[in-house]
């Protein structure tokens, strides 16, 4: 992927977010677009190398569109000024499982990895999973490694300021009971984009958060979601 010219369309896109605009240069959109279907194919073989639940999935199955859904937005840009893609197994982009995201923004590109805003009653079963698991659990996302690559820590977003009343408050790692995501993300720089290593790096990145993944994702499949 040509990651200059993908950061250079985007960046001028923040300045000029408008249909005019956008449809003068809808030419060099369209092969942005097969550029970042081709990275997310990449990504897709890659990661299946060791996680095989996502080795059928289709690029398109994965990238969010880049138009705007406005219709209950104050802000009524019609653009996405990113681009972003979630390899989840079962649906990509509209799965429930845990997965991989990678969001190409020329202000704050991150790749992240885990599980964003979980239905209310599988976010329920995710939590008594941990708190019925919590050796097995703490031993994944405390392990050297993990900390040492997310070391931004867990995205916080909503957390709860106590521990849910069906778990005892008094419980040793409350914190992880207390949060609305199980996310966590590695940021980057442009200078990271252009690297010509960034796959690889990506790539180990999302094998680090796999075993998170997996333990997520048996109680996402235990519980039909």
């Amino acid at each position: 992927m040509n990651i200059n010219a993908a950061l250079k369309f985007l960046t001028e896109l923040k300045k000029n977010n408008n249909r005019e605009w956008f449809n003068t240069n809808k030419e060099r959109y369209l092969v942005l677009k097969v550029e970042f279907e081709q990275l997310t194919q990449m990504l897709i073989n890659n990661i299946g190398q060791f996680d095989k639940g996502i080795v059928d999935l289709q690029p398109k199955d994965c990238i969010f569109r880049i138009y705007r859904d406005t219709r209950f937005s104050y802000d009524k840009t019609p653009y996405k000024t990113h681009l972003g893609t979630y390899i989840a197994a079962k649906g990509g982009r509209k799965s429930e499982h845990a997965g991989y995201y990678l969001h190409i923004d020329p202000d704050g590109p991150f790749f992240s990895v885990g599980v964003w805003q979980p239905d209310p009653q599988l976010l329920k079963l995710l939590r008594t999973s941990i708190f019925e698991n919590i050796d097995e659990w703490t031993q994944i996302v405390t392990q050297k490694q993990f900390k040492q690559t997310f070391d931004d820590g867990w995205y916080e977003q909503d957390m709860l300021k106590t521990v849910p009343r069906e778990f005892a408050k008094d419980f040793s790692n409350g914190y992880f009971l207390r949060l609305r995501h199980y996310l966590v993300s590695k940021n980057f720089t442009v200078v990271n984009l252009q690297s010509p290593d960034f796959m690889h790096i990506v790539t180990g990145i999302a094998k680090t958060g796999y075993p998170m993944n997996r333990f997520l994702n048996f109680t996402v499949d235990e519980s039909g979601f």
